[in-house]
């Protein structure tokens, strides 16, 4: 009865929340941190098996656990599309109940009790239409007709395939174990470091690998196929040697050797800005895989096909390196290491991702490059919802990629707006020391900001992240034969913002501090072309009526 009552009121909370908003239940049991997810989960072990003829996984998870409050109903999360089998607890099998993809176990949990629960299940999981922009497995076959399977589920969820507390809040901080069965004749790649390889019967093999750092869900994936592997080694500053670990498709061994050697000068140049590889003991690796690519943490899915850019293009002409090998290993330390813990703020994964990609130019050609190259993504900039979504309902609405290319230019916006590059290069390194393997908010980078520069950046936080619409430069000119006066102002939805400029004077560039009400400059001079110059800034020029 006592269960029975948690049910009801359960679920007239959840009506409550759904008449105050346009999510679904559904959404927001996935989304929001309930009194059923009350606990913290500190350990998963997945153990499952693969069968590929099928496109189906069968399979069991412990979840080590301790409960922050008394619990009598336990969520575990796990797409209707699977089946579990059974829950058990220290033992005894426990009643449970679907709702949509949240398993509600009924427990009687005490305030910090820890406890094992073993989850029981088998299934088709989902299948991806257009990974990774869709979550879900890929069941191809390489060109030599052997099978090919790849796993992504960022935004998705991974309770796609397995089942666990499907939230970005909570990491298991002591990592994680994961044992794939496959036919003999392949390979099953995963995260961390692989600890041995066992024989599951006549023809299959059981891979293991063991994770030693917290993990996102959605970083844990799974990589099958005929693989060949090699390696190679990283030397930091301070001399230690990181193993790199690369698994390519047996018949482009050749042409990854190659390929890959820039990924040593993308980890030299993030250690520069930032620090050391996050996973230094789980080792760097890049796998091969049936889609374009993903962030797998220590097992970076790389489907490229060995080209510059993004595909071949995408990045201006006059730079050779691969798009996928700098973005998603730049995802190591911002989106893996510094973690989101709401999809409304995933813009500090993308868009701080994004950003690294221009500190990759500039370190290695130069500051004139980085800004060609930040300003050659400046038009995929839509403007049209704010950079902050919606917390609490897993929020997957954002309909384009501002939250990679508007994220990224208002931290180039900070940047200029700072206007000390040393301040800015401390900053960012000390933001990223401050909460790696830590889970944050947008506002915990907003008042970090504020708190080292001791200056109030709030009106440039709100207006660049919860309003859709950038700041508009108008900029109108009085002018008779021996004089002219340049009046300039902001048009922006933060009546308090302030910002540097930039206004070009028959070439000569005149940087300035704007604000909503209109400023002035003046020279006893007649010039011929003065316009307004947004290079450094997300700002909208407004051209000047003659």
């Amino acid at each position: 009865m006592k269960y029975l009552s948690a049910i009801i009121l359960f679920f007239l909370f959840s009506v409550l929340a759904i008449c105050q908003n346009s999510f679904s239940l559904k959404d927001s049991l996935r989304g929001a941190l309930r009194p059923e997810r009350n606990y913290d989960v500190s350990f998963y072990d997945l153990d499952v098996v693969v069968d590929i003829n099928n496109q189906s996984l069968k399979g069991v998870c412990e979840i080590h656990l301790s409960a922050n409050e008394a619990l009598s109903v336990l969520q575990i999360d796990l797409f209707e599309k699977m089946n579990i089998r059974k829950i058990t607890e220290g033992g005894r099998e426990l009643k449970f109940q679907r709702n949509y993809d949240a398993i509600l176990v009924q427990t009687n949990l005490k305030k910090g009790e820890q406890a094992v629960f073993k989850c029981y299940y088998d299934g088709k999981p989902q299948v991806a239409k257009n990974a990774p922009w869709d979550g879900g497995f890929v069941w191809s076959k390489d060109q030599n007709g052997k099978p090919w399977v790849g796993v992504a589920c960022e935004g998705t969820g991974d309770s796609l395939w397995w089942p666990n507390k499907d939230h970005l809040s909570d990491e298991p901080e002591k990592g994680m174990e994961i044992h794939i069965t496959v036919p003999s004749e392949l390979m099953a790649i995963s995260n961390g470091n692989l600890s041995k390889v066992t024989d599951a019967d006549k023809t299959h093999k059981t891979y293991h690998w063991k994770v030693s750092y917290p993990i996102n869900n959605y970083n844990v994936s799974l990589y099958i196929g005929d693989y060949s592997h090699f390696s190679d080694q990283y030397t930091a500053l301070d001399g230690s040697i990181l193993p790199l670990d690369y698994y390519v498709l047996s018949y482009n061994i050749e042409k990854a050797r190659n390929h890959f050697e820039q990924a040593k000068k993308m980890l030299e140049v993030y250690e520069h800005f930032f620090d050391k590889y996050p996973f230094w003991n789980d080792g760097y690796a890049l796998v091969e895989s049936p889609y374009l690519g993903m962030e797998h943490q220590s097992a970076i899915a790389y489907g490229n096909n060995y080209q510059r850019g993004y595909l071949g293009g995408r990045i201006p002409e006059n730079l050779n390196f691969d798009y996928i090998i700098v973005h998603e290993s730049g995802h190591e330390y911002f989106g893996n290491a510094v973690s989101c813990k709401d999809h409304a703020d995933m813009w500090i994964h993308e868009g701080f991702t994004t950003y690294l990609e221009s500190l990759y130019v500039e370190y290695l050609f130069g500051r004139k490059e980085a800004l060609k190259y930040l300003n050659s993504q400046r038009s995929m900039i839509q403007n049209k919802h704010p950079l902050i979504g919606p917390r609490d309902v897993n929020y997957q609405g954002f309909p384009d990629a501002d939250m990679y290319y508007k994220g990224s230019w208002a931290l180039q916006t900070l940047r200029f707006a700072i206007k000390n590059d040393s301040t800015w290069f401390k900053l960012i390194k000390g933001f990223y020391n401050t909460y790696k393997y830590k889970n944050i908010d947008s506002e915990t980078f907003f008042n970090y900001v504020n708190n080292y520069t001791k200056k109030d950046f709030t009106p440039f936080f709100q207006q660049y992240f919860y309003h859709a619409e950038i700041p508009k430069l108008k900029i109108r000119v009085e002018a008779d034969s021996n004089r002219t006066r340049i009046f300039y102002k902001l048009i922006a939805s933060e009546e308090k913002l302030e910002i540097p400029i930039e206004i070009s004077i028959d070439g000569r560039v005149i940087p300035l501090e704007a604000g909503t009400k209109e400023r002035n400059i003046e020279f006893r001079k007649k010039f011929k072309n003065i316009k307004g110059v947004n290079n450094q800034s997300l700002v909208e020029v407004i051209p000047i009526e003659n």
